[in-house]
Protein backbone atom coordinates (compact mmCIF):
# COMPACT_ATOMS: atom_id res chain seq x y z
CA UNK A 1 0.00 0.00 0.00
CA UNK A 2 1.85 3.07 -1.22
CA UNK A 3 -0.44 6.33 -1.56
CA UNK A 4 1.13 8.50 -3.86
CA UNK A 5 -0.31 5.74 -6.07
CA UNK A 6 -3.62 5.52 -5.04
CA UNK A 7 -4.85 8.63 -7.40
CA UNK A 8 -3.16 6.75 -10.08
CA UNK A 9 -5.46 3.25 -9.47
CA UNK A 10 -7.71 2.12 -12.04
CA UNK A 11 -11.11 2.84 -10.35
CA UNK A 12 -10.06 6.62 -11.48
CA UNK A 13 -9.95 5.47 -14.89
CA UNK A 14 -6.38 5.71 -15.76
CA UNK A 15 -4.64 3.22 -17.71
CA UNK A 16 -0.74 2.22 -17.89
CA UNK A 17 1.21 4.12 -19.68
CA UNK A 18 0.91 2.83 -23.82
CA UNK A 19 -2.65 1.94 -23.01
CA UNK A 20 -6.29 2.70 -24.25
CA UNK A 21 -6.51 6.31 -23.40
CA UNK A 22 -8.79 6.40 -20.49
CA UNK A 23 -11.79 8.34 -22.05
CA UNK A 24 -11.85 6.15 -24.79
CA UNK A 25 -13.62 2.16 -24.61
CA UNK A 26 -11.36 -0.49 -24.73
CA UNK A 27 -10.38 -2.51 -27.97
CA UNK A 28 -12.19 -6.06 -27.93
CA UNK A 29 -10.96 -9.22 -29.85
CA UNK A 30 -13.42 -11.80 -30.50
CA UNK A 31 -12.41 -14.64 -33.02
CA UNK A 32 -15.18 -17.02 -34.17
CA UNK A 33 -14.17 -20.35 -35.94
CA UNK A 34 -16.11 -23.31 -37.88
CA UNK A 35 -14.14 -26.45 -38.71
CA UNK A 36 -14.29 -27.72 -42.70
CA UNK A 37 -14.48 -24.86 -44.76
CA UNK A 38 -17.42 -23.60 -46.53
CA UNK A 39 -18.99 -24.48 -49.93
CA UNK A 40 -16.64 -24.14 -52.34
CA UNK A 41 -18.86 -21.86 -54.75
CA UNK A 42 -20.81 -19.45 -52.36
CA UNK A 43 -17.56 -18.14 -50.33
CA UNK A 44 -16.92 -14.92 -52.19
CA UNK A 45 -17.58 -11.20 -51.99
CA UNK A 46 -16.80 -8.02 -54.69
CA UNK A 47 -17.95 -4.33 -54.45
CA UNK A 48 -17.52 -1.40 -51.43
CA UNK A 49 -19.91 -0.76 -48.91
CA UNK A 50 -23.24 -1.03 -48.71
CA UNK A 51 -23.11 -2.42 -52.39
CA UNK A 52 -21.18 -4.88 -51.88
CA UNK A 53 -22.68 -8.36 -53.33
CA UNK A 54 -22.21 -11.50 -51.51
CA UNK A 55 -21.98 -14.85 -51.70
CA UNK A 56 -24.57 -16.99 -50.58
CA UNK A 57 -22.77 -18.19 -47.21
CA UNK A 58 -21.96 -14.56 -46.13
CA UNK A 59 -25.77 -13.66 -46.80
CA UNK A 60 -26.24 -13.37 -42.87
CA UNK A 61 -24.01 -10.80 -42.80
CA UNK A 62 -25.57 -8.33 -45.16
CA UNK A 63 -26.56 -5.90 -43.00
CA UNK A 64 -22.86 -5.35 -41.82
CA UNK A 65 -21.33 -4.74 -44.92
CA UNK A 66 -20.30 -1.15 -44.72
CA UNK A 67 -18.96 -2.61 -41.42
CA UNK A 68 -17.24 -5.89 -42.96
CA UNK A 69 -13.65 -6.29 -44.39
CA UNK A 70 -13.59 -9.48 -46.48
CA UNK A 71 -10.31 -10.80 -46.73
CA UNK A 72 -9.00 -13.63 -49.29
CA UNK A 73 -5.61 -14.79 -50.54
CA UNK A 74 -3.88 -15.25 -46.80
CA UNK A 75 -2.70 -18.90 -45.82
CA UNK A 76 -0.10 -20.21 -43.29
CA UNK A 77 2.21 -21.94 -45.09
CA UNK A 78 3.19 -24.61 -42.42
CA UNK A 79 -0.22 -25.65 -42.52
CA UNK A 80 0.38 -26.71 -45.98
CA UNK A 81 2.58 -29.66 -44.69
CA UNK A 82 0.28 -31.81 -42.96
CA UNK A 83 -2.93 -31.06 -45.51
CA UNK A 84 -5.31 -32.44 -43.21
CA UNK A 85 -7.28 -31.25 -40.58
CA UNK A 86 -5.05 -31.59 -37.61
CA UNK A 87 -2.34 -30.32 -39.54
CA UNK A 88 -4.28 -27.37 -40.85
CA UNK A 89 -5.88 -26.12 -38.11
CA UNK A 90 -3.72 -26.38 -34.91
CA UNK A 91 -1.26 -23.38 -36.25
CA UNK A 92 -4.30 -20.65 -37.76
CA UNK A 93 -3.86 -18.36 -34.91
CA UNK A 94 -0.37 -18.54 -34.81
CA UNK A 95 1.25 -19.53 -38.13
CA UNK A 96 3.50 -21.88 -36.54
CA UNK A 97 5.67 -24.82 -37.26
CA UNK A 98 3.20 -28.15 -36.03
CA UNK A 99 4.95 -31.35 -34.82
CA UNK A 100 3.70 -34.76 -35.74
CA UNK A 101 4.33 -38.19 -34.67
CA UNK A 102 1.51 -37.41 -31.75
CA UNK A 103 3.61 -35.19 -30.04
CA UNK A 104 2.05 -31.73 -29.17
CA UNK A 105 4.13 -28.56 -30.41
CA UNK A 106 2.67 -25.62 -32.18
CA UNK A 107 2.75 -22.12 -30.92
CA UNK A 108 1.35 -19.43 -28.74
CA UNK A 109 -1.90 -17.63 -30.42
CA UNK A 110 -2.87 -14.39 -30.88
CA UNK A 111 -5.70 -14.61 -28.55
CA UNK A 112 -3.69 -16.05 -25.93
CA UNK A 113 -0.66 -13.46 -26.46
CA UNK A 114 -3.37 -10.65 -26.33
CA UNK A 115 -4.17 -11.94 -23.17
CA UNK A 116 -0.29 -12.06 -21.83
CA UNK A 117 -0.12 -8.11 -22.52
CA UNK A 118 -3.26 -6.80 -22.81
CA UNK A 119 -5.68 -8.84 -20.93
CA UNK A 120 -4.28 -8.08 -17.43
CA UNK A 121 -6.93 -4.90 -17.11
CA UNK A 122 -9.44 -7.11 -16.63
CA UNK A 123 -11.08 -9.90 -14.50
CA UNK A 124 -10.47 -12.68 -17.04
CA UNK A 125 -7.87 -12.15 -19.10
CA UNK A 126 -9.23 -14.07 -22.07
CA UNK A 127 -12.26 -16.43 -22.75
CA UNK A 128 -12.32 -19.25 -24.38
CA UNK A 129 -15.28 -21.11 -25.42
CA UNK A 130 -16.24 -24.12 -27.82
CA UNK A 131 -19.32 -25.78 -28.71
CA UNK A 132 -18.05 -29.25 -29.28
CA UNK A 133 -15.71 -31.01 -26.67
CA UNK A 134 -11.94 -31.40 -27.90
CA UNK A 135 -10.89 -34.93 -29.39
CA UNK A 136 -7.70 -36.52 -27.94
CA UNK A 137 -7.07 -38.97 -30.78
CA UNK A 138 -4.26 -39.50 -33.48
CA UNK A 139 -5.02 -38.66 -37.25
CA UNK A 140 -2.72 -39.73 -40.04
CA UNK A 141 0.23 -38.80 -37.50
CA UNK A 142 -0.82 -35.35 -35.91
CA UNK A 143 -2.98 -35.38 -32.38
CA UNK A 144 -6.54 -34.14 -33.10
CA UNK A 145 -5.94 -32.05 -29.92
CA UNK A 146 -4.54 -29.63 -32.81
CA UNK A 147 -8.14 -29.46 -34.90
CA UNK A 148 -9.80 -29.39 -31.35
CA UNK A 149 -8.08 -26.07 -30.15
CA UNK A 150 -7.25 -22.73 -32.17
CA UNK A 151 -6.15 -21.25 -29.03
CA UNK A 152 -3.20 -22.02 -27.59
CA UNK A 153 -1.13 -20.61 -24.03
CA UNK A 154 1.94 -21.62 -25.12
CA UNK A 155 3.67 -24.15 -28.30
CA UNK A 156 2.74 -27.22 -26.00
CA UNK A 157 -0.45 -26.22 -24.20
CA UNK A 158 -3.97 -25.64 -25.78
CA UNK A 159 -5.85 -22.91 -23.86
CA UNK A 160 -8.73 -25.07 -21.33
CA UNK A 161 -12.04 -25.09 -23.80
CA UNK A 162 -15.13 -24.14 -22.08
CA UNK A 163 -18.32 -25.89 -23.59
CA UNK A 164 -20.66 -25.55 -20.57
CA UNK A 165 -22.57 -22.21 -20.52
CA UNK A 166 -23.23 -21.97 -16.96
CA UNK A 167 -19.65 -22.72 -15.98
CA UNK A 168 -18.35 -20.20 -18.71
CA UNK A 169 -20.87 -17.89 -17.16
CA UNK A 170 -19.58 -18.69 -13.41
CA UNK A 171 -15.94 -17.94 -14.68
CA UNK A 172 -16.83 -14.11 -15.54
CA UNK A 173 -19.49 -13.73 -13.08
CA UNK A 174 -19.14 -15.74 -9.39
CA UNK A 175 -18.52 -13.92 -6.79
CA UNK A 176 -15.20 -14.96 -4.56
CA UNK A 177 -14.63 -13.07 -1.74
CA UNK A 178 -10.60 -11.78 -1.38
CA UNK A 179 -8.63 -9.56 0.33
CA UNK A 180 -8.38 -7.44 -2.94
CA UNK A 181 -12.17 -6.88 -2.36
CA UNK A 182 -11.47 -5.17 0.80
CA UNK A 183 -10.62 -1.81 1.38
CA UNK A 184 -6.79 -1.13 1.44
CA UNK A 185 -6.82 -0.09 4.70
CA UNK A 186 -8.80 -2.84 6.11
CA UNK A 187 -6.47 -5.36 4.64
CA UNK A 188 -3.53 -3.87 6.40
CA UNK A 189 -4.74 -3.07 9.62
CA UNK A 190 -3.53 -5.62 11.67
CA UNK A 191 0.13 -5.44 10.07
CA UNK A 192 -0.22 -1.52 10.56
CA UNK A 193 -1.20 -2.17 14.55
CA UNK A 194 1.24 -4.77 14.99
CA UNK A 195 3.79 -1.95 13.43
CA UNK A 196 2.25 0.79 15.56
CA UNK A 197 3.79 -1.09 18.90
CA UNK A 198 7.04 -1.29 18.03
CA UNK A 199 7.61 2.26 16.98
CA UNK A 200 8.40 5.44 18.81
CA UNK A 201 5.52 8.36 19.84
CA UNK A 202 6.29 10.41 17.18
CA UNK A 203 6.94 7.97 14.04
CA UNK A 204 3.08 6.72 15.56
CA UNK A 205 1.66 9.80 15.20
CA UNK A 206 3.33 9.94 11.50
CA UNK A 207 1.79 6.64 10.84
CA UNK A 208 -1.52 7.82 11.94
CA UNK A 209 -1.53 10.58 9.90
CA UNK A 210 -0.59 8.56 7.02
CA UNK A 211 -3.66 5.91 8.10
CA UNK A 212 -6.22 8.44 8.06
CA UNK A 213 -4.68 10.33 4.39
CA UNK A 214 -5.36 6.24 3.01
CA UNK A 215 -8.99 6.62 4.77
CA UNK A 216 -9.89 10.23 2.89
CA UNK A 217 -9.00 8.48 0.02
CA UNK A 218 -10.82 5.79 -0.14
CA UNK A 219 -13.99 7.46 1.33
CA UNK A 220 -13.58 9.57 -1.64
CA UNK A 221 -13.78 7.02 -4.35
CA UNK A 222 -16.70 5.40 -2.81
CA UNK A 223 -18.37 9.03 -2.96
CA UNK A 224 -18.00 9.74 -6.44
CA UNK A 225 -19.00 6.29 -7.57
CA UNK A 226 -22.36 6.77 -5.90
CA UNK A 227 -22.49 10.17 -7.32
CA UNK A 228 -21.30 8.68 -10.83
CA UNK A 229 -18.50 11.12 -11.05
CA UNK A 230 -15.77 8.44 -11.83
CA UNK A 231 -13.18 9.49 -14.61
CA UNK A 232 -12.82 8.07 -17.91
CA UNK A 233 -14.80 4.89 -19.30
CA UNK A 234 -16.80 2.73 -17.66
CA UNK A 235 -18.63 -0.15 -19.08
CA UNK A 236 -22.26 -0.05 -19.93
CA UNK A 237 -23.31 -3.12 -17.50
CA UNK A 238 -22.07 -4.01 -14.01
CA UNK A 239 -23.63 -7.07 -13.77
CA UNK A 240 -25.35 -9.75 -16.44
CA UNK A 241 -28.62 -8.52 -17.71
CA UNK A 242 -28.82 -12.43 -18.35
CA UNK A 243 -29.63 -15.14 -16.04
CA UNK A 244 -27.11 -17.83 -15.49
CA UNK A 245 -27.21 -20.80 -17.76
CA UNK A 246 -28.84 -23.80 -16.79
CA UNK A 247 -25.82 -26.84 -15.99
CA UNK A 248 -25.48 -29.26 -18.57
CA UNK A 249 -24.64 -28.92 -22.36
CA UNK A 250 -27.82 -27.98 -24.49
CA UNK A 251 -29.02 -30.76 -26.75
CA UNK A 252 -30.22 -28.53 -29.13
CA UNK A 253 -27.00 -26.72 -31.10
CA UNK A 254 -28.40 -23.71 -32.17
CA UNK A 255 -29.43 -23.10 -28.21
CA UNK A 256 -26.20 -23.89 -27.35
CA UNK A 257 -24.30 -21.54 -29.74
CA UNK A 258 -26.92 -18.68 -29.04
CA UNK A 259 -25.71 -18.92 -25.47
CA UNK A 260 -22.11 -18.80 -25.97
CA UNK A 261 -22.93 -16.01 -28.36
CA UNK A 262 -24.79 -14.29 -25.31
CA UNK A 263 -21.89 -14.97 -22.69
CA UNK A 264 -19.08 -13.82 -25.31
CA UNK A 265 -21.10 -10.33 -26.21
CA UNK A 266 -21.74 -9.90 -21.57
CA UNK A 267 -18.05 -10.75 -21.15
CA UNK A 268 -17.23 -7.80 -22.88
CA UNK A 269 -20.03 -5.67 -22.32
CA UNK A 270 -19.32 -5.72 -18.57
CA UNK A 271 -15.63 -5.03 -19.50
CA UNK A 272 -15.01 -8.84 -17.48
CA UNK A 273 -12.75 -9.42 -20.48
CA UNK A 274 -11.74 -8.21 -23.96
CA UNK A 275 -10.29 -11.44 -25.76
CA UNK A 276 -12.30 -14.60 -26.20
CA UNK A 277 -12.92 -17.13 -29.06
CA UNK A 278 -15.32 -19.29 -30.02
CA UNK A 279 -14.94 -22.37 -31.24
CA UNK A 280 -18.14 -23.23 -33.35
CA UNK A 281 -16.81 -26.64 -33.60
CA UNK A 282 -13.93 -28.91 -34.29
CA UNK A 283 -12.46 -29.46 -37.64
CA UNK A 284 -13.23 -33.03 -38.19
CA UNK A 285 -16.37 -32.33 -36.99
CA UNK A 286 -19.00 -35.17 -35.71
CA UNK A 287 -22.08 -32.45 -35.00
CA UNK A 288 -25.05 -32.45 -36.40
CA UNK A 289 -27.81 -30.30 -37.43
CA UNK A 290 -31.02 -31.84 -35.95
CA UNK A 291 -32.41 -28.36 -35.32
CA UNK A 292 -31.93 -27.53 -39.55
CA UNK A 293 -33.78 -30.78 -40.36
CA UNK A 294 -30.50 -32.25 -41.39
CA UNK A 295 -31.00 -35.77 -40.02
CA UNK A 296 -28.26 -37.95 -41.92
CA UNK A 297 -24.80 -36.73 -42.23
CA UNK A 298 -22.33 -35.27 -39.59
CA UNK A 299 -20.53 -31.95 -40.08
CA UNK A 300 -17.23 -33.39 -41.75
CA UNK A 301 -19.25 -35.70 -44.38
CA UNK A 302 -21.42 -32.84 -45.43
CA UNK A 303 -18.39 -30.83 -45.87
CA UNK A 304 -16.99 -33.06 -48.99
CA UNK A 305 -20.37 -31.73 -50.65
CA UNK A 306 -21.43 -28.33 -52.29
CA UNK A 307 -24.76 -29.72 -51.37
CA UNK A 308 -27.96 -27.48 -50.06
CA UNK A 309 -27.88 -28.95 -46.96
CA UNK A 310 -24.18 -27.91 -46.74
CA UNK A 311 -24.70 -24.44 -47.85
CA UNK A 312 -27.74 -24.63 -44.80
CA UNK A 313 -25.27 -25.96 -42.36
CA UNK A 314 -23.33 -22.78 -43.57
CA UNK A 315 -25.63 -19.62 -43.36
CA UNK A 316 -26.27 -21.16 -39.77
CA UNK A 317 -22.64 -21.06 -38.73
CA UNK A 318 -22.30 -17.35 -40.41
CA UNK A 319 -25.59 -16.08 -38.72
CA UNK A 320 -23.89 -16.99 -35.33
CA UNK A 321 -21.51 -14.48 -36.33
CA UNK A 322 -24.38 -12.18 -37.45
CA UNK A 323 -26.01 -12.81 -34.28
CA UNK A 324 -22.91 -11.40 -31.92
CA UNK A 325 -22.51 -8.13 -34.40
CA UNK A 326 -26.13 -7.15 -33.80
CA UNK A 327 -25.96 -7.17 -30.37
CA UNK A 328 -23.14 -5.45 -30.06
CA UNK A 329 -24.48 -3.20 -32.68
CA UNK A 330 -27.22 -2.10 -29.80
CA UNK A 331 -24.63 -1.42 -27.21
CA UNK A 332 -23.76 2.05 -27.02
CA UNK A 333 -20.53 3.27 -25.96
CA UNK A 334 -20.27 7.36 -26.16
CA UNK A 335 -19.93 8.29 -29.52
CA UNK A 336 -19.39 4.75 -30.89
CA UNK A 337 -21.16 1.16 -30.59
CA UNK A 338 -19.61 -1.91 -28.56
CA UNK A 339 -19.10 -3.33 -32.48
CA UNK A 340 -17.05 -0.21 -33.69
CA UNK A 341 -15.09 -1.03 -30.71
CA UNK A 342 -14.58 -4.58 -31.98
CA UNK A 343 -12.85 -7.06 -33.99
CA UNK A 344 -14.61 -10.04 -34.67
CA UNK A 345 -12.51 -12.62 -36.94
CA UNK A 346 -14.55 -15.26 -38.48
CA UNK A 347 -12.41 -17.82 -39.76
CA UNK A 348 -11.90 -21.61 -40.68
CA UNK A 349 -8.62 -23.41 -41.28
CA UNK A 350 -9.39 -24.33 -44.86
CA UNK A 351 -11.39 -22.91 -47.91
CA UNK A 352 -13.50 -25.92 -48.43
CA UNK A 353 -13.82 -29.48 -47.11
CA UNK A 354 -11.46 -31.02 -50.02
CA UNK A 355 -8.33 -29.44 -47.30
CA UNK A 356 -7.86 -26.60 -49.33
CA UNK A 357 -5.40 -24.38 -47.36
CA UNK A 358 -3.95 -22.52 -50.26
CA UNK A 359 -6.21 -19.50 -49.22
CA UNK A 360 -7.73 -19.14 -45.90
CA UNK A 361 -11.59 -17.66 -45.76
CA UNK A 362 -11.86 -14.62 -43.23
CA UNK A 363 -14.44 -11.94 -42.59
CA UNK A 364 -13.28 -9.23 -40.11
CA UNK A 365 -16.24 -6.94 -38.98
CA UNK A 366 -16.06 -4.10 -36.53
CA UNK A 367 -14.14 -0.75 -36.23
CA UNK A 368 -11.00 -1.58 -34.12
CA UNK A 369 -11.84 1.21 -31.90
CA UNK A 370 -12.19 3.58 -35.14
CA UNK A 371 -8.72 2.38 -36.57
CA UNK A 372 -10.52 -0.17 -39.14
CA UNK A 373 -12.11 0.63 -42.50
CA UNK A 374 -15.48 -1.14 -43.12
CA UNK A 375 -16.75 -2.02 -46.53
CA UNK A 376 -13.68 -3.51 -48.01
CA UNK A 377 -12.91 -6.35 -50.35
CA UNK A 378 -9.05 -7.11 -50.19
CA UNK A 379 -7.83 -10.18 -52.33
CA UNK A 380 -4.11 -11.22 -51.66
CA UNK A 381 -3.77 -13.82 -53.45
CA UNK A 382 -1.43 -12.57 -56.16
CA UNK A 383 0.68 -10.93 -53.60
CA UNK A 384 4.11 -12.94 -52.44
CA UNK A 385 4.01 -11.87 -48.61
CA UNK A 386 0.36 -12.71 -48.12
CA UNK A 387 0.96 -14.65 -44.85
CA UNK A 388 -1.93 -14.94 -42.41
CA UNK A 389 -0.24 -13.63 -39.47
CA UNK A 390 0.34 -10.46 -41.25
CA UNK A 391 -3.66 -10.11 -40.40
CA UNK A 392 -2.68 -10.20 -36.72
CA UNK A 393 0.10 -7.97 -36.25
CA UNK A 394 -2.61 -5.41 -37.70
CA UNK A 395 -5.26 -6.39 -35.42
CA UNK A 396 -2.74 -6.26 -32.61
CA UNK A 397 -1.64 -3.09 -33.37
CA UNK A 398 -4.92 -1.79 -33.16
CA UNK A 399 -4.78 -3.32 -29.49
CA UNK A 400 -1.72 -1.37 -28.88
CA UNK A 401 0.45 -4.52 -28.42
CA UNK A 402 3.25 -3.82 -31.23
CA UNK A 403 5.39 -6.53 -32.14
CA UNK A 404 8.42 -6.77 -34.92
CA UNK A 405 7.23 -10.26 -35.75
CA UNK A 406 4.62 -12.48 -35.21
CA UNK A 407 4.94 -16.36 -36.84
CA UNK A 408 5.66 -16.20 -40.24
CA UNK A 409 5.00 -12.29 -40.82
CA UNK A 410 7.31 -9.39 -39.78
CA UNK A 411 4.90 -6.42 -41.17
CA UNK A 412 0.99 -5.84 -40.59
CA UNK A 413 -1.16 -5.42 -43.51
CA UNK A 414 -1.69 -1.66 -44.83
CA UNK A 415 -4.88 -2.01 -45.57
CA UNK A 416 -5.96 -3.28 -42.45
Amino acid sequence: MALPWMESLRVWGDEPRGRQASSNAPVRLAVLFSGNGFHSREWWAKGAGRNMELGKVLLPLSDFREQMCFIGGLYNAEALKGSIHSSQTGNLLSGAPLTAGGVISSGTSIDQLLAQRYGHSTKVSSLVLGCEKSNAGVHRTYSTLYSSHISWSSPTTPTPLEVYPALAFDRLFKDETSRSDQSVLDAVLTDANDLRRKISSHDQQKLDEYLESVRDVEQRLVDAGKKGELQGWRPTLTKPNMARPADGIPQDIGEHMRLMCDIMVLGFQTDTTRISTLKLNNDLSTLRFSNLGIESMIHHALSHSDSTDWLKVNQFFVGQLAYIARKMQAVQEGERTLLDNSMLMYCSSMMNGNHDASQLPVVLVGGGGGRIKGGQVINYKEKSNRQMCRLYLSMMDKMDVHLPKFGDATEPLAEI
